[in-house]
């Protein structure tokens, strides 16, 4: 028989028989760790798991330092990660998460539907940010996405991140990159920018070198787009 290890509270680990011996390894499984503080929580999410026949949850944890050794012992492909758990914090714990099996992808399960707690959580290497809410409709779909080395994110979520990107993206130009992209976007060549702003024409070309690495724009077409919808110029 193999079995998978559950963390039963206060230390304990009940170990839960799964399969026969004999049964023949699938390749193409994905083997799970769950991480979650609630044993309600993870008696559902864990039957929602369950019914994937190419899925496998090998271990159940109750907090991130026992999420970290199942992890290490198993190697699970995907680790389910609940961000909100007693003890050290989830994400901090990531990067000690990717030492112990830099093979597995992890997927956060949280309360917290704030771009910045997601922008965080990608920023920090994990796979997939599952809203608790949404779990029975997205969890699966996210497992399935991060064991293929895909990202999953909400997409209502998504969507609300991207926006506060592009807002922080224009922000970050200093005032003198918006008086050069304003100017570009009016058609002016980069002499005719240099001689209206009193700088070198080396200093222009800098300035938009960094403004399309900021605003991850590579033409003038995308920059005149940018500022005409930003209200950098009147039409």
């Amino acid at each position: 028989m193999s079995s998978a290890e559950r963390d039963t509270g206060a230390g304990n680990v009940a170990t839960v028989h799964t399969e026969s011996a004999t049964e023949a390894k699938d390749t193409s499984e994905t083997t799970i760790v769950l991480a979650d503080d609630h044993t309600v929580m993870r008696s559902a999410l864990r039957m929602l798991l369950d019914a994937e026949q190419d899925f496998e949850v090998v271990a159940e944890a109750g907090d991130a330092e026992t999420a970290i050794r199942y992890v290490r012992g198993h190697k699970p492909t995907v680790l389910i990660l609940d961000l909100n758990m007693p003890g050290r914090s989830s994400l901090e714990a990531v990067p000690d998460i990717q030492e112990a099996s830099p093979g597995t992808e992890i997927v956060v399960l949280t309360m917290q539907n704030e771009p910045a707690f997601a922008r965080r959580a990608l920023q920090a290497g994990v796979r997939g940010y599952v809203l608790k809410e949404a779990a029975d409709a997205e969890l699966v779909q996210a497992v399935r996405s991060a064991a293929a080395g895909d990202t999953y994110l909400q997409p209502a979520l998504g969507a609300r991140l991207a926006a506060g990107a592009d807002a922080r993206q224009a922000d970050e130009l200093s005032d003198r990159e918006r008086d050069v992209l304003r100017l570009i976007a009016l058609g002016y060549t980069n002499a005719e920018v240099a001689e209206q702003l009193y700088i070198s024409i080396r200093t222009v070309e800098s300035h938009r070198a960094h403004i399309q690495q900021k605003l991850r724009l590579s033409s003038r077409a995308e920059l005149v787009r940018y500022a005409l919808e930003r209200g950098l110029v009147e039409t």
